[in-house]
């Protein structure tokens, strides 16, 4: 037995006031039969529309945002005259 399996099953014995033949035989119940098991809701994204004829290129995005900070570069260069 790991050792961090061990430490769970003397936790268990402790809180509960039970053997640990008990603990461990309720720990390997409640993994093998999935008690207590959490449902995780499945993610579901949501999704917005944008409108119709868009004239903008969302593919060239990033160039455009690169282009951006070229011009703010160069206006903040130029007042350092």
């Amino acid at each position: 037995m790991d050792p961090d399996v061990e430490r769970l099953i003397r936790d268990a014995m402790r809180e509960r006031s039970i053997s640990f033949k008990e603990a461990l035989n309720e720990a390997a119940r409640t993994g093998l039969q999935g008690k207590e098991r959490k449902v995780r809701n499945r993610f579901n994204q949501q999704t917005f529309r944008m409108g119709e004829g868009q004239m903008f290129r969302w593919d060239k995005a990033l160039a455009v945002a690169e282009a951006m900070e070229d011009e703010e570069l160069n206006r903040k260069l130029s007042l350092r005259k």
